[in-house]
């Protein structure tokens, strides 16, 4: 990961973020003495997490289930801002539909897929419970969204 990310900080600069598999980061000299491994549970594997904002240099490290524990809040987060509902919505034509566009209406229909068959598009749905089913829509027929993924997802 690099500072590419998009991760900023509070004043919206760029944060070069650096992950080290398999051992801690980086250990300021003036730190505490890392622990012999077997001494202490902290001396188990651990992930590097480095993060340097124009300000500073943070140093982090975490357990491999740690790791997973805040990369599936990640996820959470992530999929939480995305569903979130756009001031308005949206109309596209059937044929322009794309995965994880999300139909305006009472009850969440996700799209998992759409192809096209001449003049006719299969909209494959997801419904919030899980249920699919798909449904054909005339190419320019006008499909009202809730939401929209961003071009290349």
């Amino acid at each position: 990961m690099s500072s590419g990310t998009g991760i900023t900080d509070a004043g919206g600069r760029p944060v070069a973020v650096t992950v080290t598999a398999g051992g801690p980061a980086p250990r300021d000299p003036a730190g505490p003495t890392p622990a012999t491994p077997g001494e202490d549970p902290a001396s188990a594997p651990r992930i590097g997490i480095r993060l340097t904002p124009p300000t500073g240099e943070l140093l982090w490290s975490c357990t491999p289930e740690a790791a997973r524990e805040l990369a599936a809040e990640l996820l959470r987060a992530a999929e939480e801002t995305e569903n979130a509902p756009a001031g308005h919505p949206v109309t596209v034509e059937a044929g322009r539909l794309r995965r994880g566009d999300v139909r305006d209406g009472d009850r969440a229909m996700t799209v998992e897929s759409a192809r096209t068959d001449g003049s006719t598009v299969h909209v494959t749905w997801k419904s919030g419970a899980g249920r699919s089913w798909t449904q054909a829509y005339a190419a320019d027929a006008a499909i009202t969204l809730k939401r929209r993924l961003p071009e290349g997802r």
